[in-house]
């Protein structure tokens, strides 16, 4: 019999999702963990999402519906809602495989300071199974030195302590912070939490077409240069708006609009360095992969320096290189 208050509490959003919905339902319903509930919320849809879950007779669900409020602030709701200590995060079109509740309690309770965990993901199309697999780092430096840049997790495969989402205030409603809502949530979680990944391939990450997180414009690049900005002055103790920070950040997004002019390589890479050396302080166990992943981004924003700097000649001489190589190996 399930306990009154569940230790998990999934929290699943649906806008328009009939399609997957039961699958990722019944992901759920499935798991080896057996102590959880499941809050999912109706965003507003359009389609039969509401009488697919009406449907069931599961006393771990807890349904509920509302006008459109979009994902951030369906997620918060859900979160308020919720009774377990840990919020699993589910998407309609994804599905968890049995053994993931199980081993992500598993972790926190190895890593009782760690705020969130999430694991590997296997891509799926539609209904169609690929070879490509969704592998992020384990190690908290690790994912802390990728997150300065970009996201790290897989957002339906995560689980979060309650008490680490309460502590910085949820998922941003502000629409200038989101999308992507996901990378500047776990951004602030990094700065107070331990985090990590599992390797185990846990969660079946669906690309579809019209997704709750993929619909209406998309200011994705600008969000996304302002969050990490914010992210490497945290870790380096420059300010967000220094133009060798928005530099640094521009150059990892290709994104040249975005540079000052008279900025210089040295500079942005002493950013990178200083970033680096303060996480390397926390590296204990994986100081040689976070060293080849520091090494992997100075080689990448040394060559999009010089590629902004030469108007991107610089990268049309690399295309033409390989189109001519790849024309000689055929020949040959």
């Amino acid at each position: 019999m399930q306990k009154s208050s569940p230790i998990v509490s999934v929290v699943l959003p649906v806008y328009n999702g009939k399609a997957y919905l039961k699958e990722a339902i019944d992901s759920v319903l499935n798991q080896s963990f057996g102590n959880f509930e499941m809050v999912i919320i109706d965003d507003g849809s359009t389609d039969d999402s509401a009488d697919l879950v009406r449907a069931y007779d599961d006393p771990r669900i807890r349904f509920y519906e509302q006008e459109n409020q979009g994902l951030a602030a369906t997620l918060n709701r859900g979160v308020a809602l919720a009774k377990g200590e840990f919020i699993a995060r589910q998407d309609q079109d994804d599905i968890c495989l049995p053994t993931r509740f199980e081993k992500q309690i598993d972790w926190f309770e190895k890593h009782p300071e760690a705020g969130m965990v999430g694991t590997a993901a296997e891509i799926w199309v539609g209904r169609t199974k690929t070879e490509r697999v969704l592998q992020h780092p384990t190690e908290d430096a690790l994912i802390r030195f990728g997150l300065l840049f970009h996201n790290h997790f897989v957002h339906s495969s995560v689980m979060i302590r309650k008490m680490a989402l309460d502590d910085v205030g949820g998922y941003s409603e502000d629409s200038r912070r989101q999308p992507p809502e996901d990378y500047e949530l776990w951004s602030r979680i990094m700065r107070h939490y331990q985090v990590g990944n599992l390797p185990d391939i846990l969660t079946v990450y669906r690309e579809v077409d019209g997704s709750m997180s993929r619909t209406g414009i998309n200011p994705f690049v600008p969000n996304l240069i302002r969050i990490s900005s914010e992210n490497l002055a945290w870790v380096s103790g420059y300010s967000e708006d220094a133009p060798e920070v928005v530099a640094l950040v521009s150059l990892h997004q290709g994104a040249y609009e975005k540079i000052s002019k008279g900025v210089k390589l040295s500079h942005v890479l002493k950013v990178l360095k200083v970033a680096a050396d303060s996480i390397h302080a926390e590296s204990e166990g994986v100081v040689n992969a976070l060293y080849q992943a520091v090494s992997r981004e100075r080689r990448k924003i040394i060559y999009h320096y010089f590629n902004w700097r030469s108007g991107g000649m610089l990268d049309k001489w690399l295309k033409f290189c390989i189109r001519v190589f790849s024309k000689a190996r055929v020949l040959n």
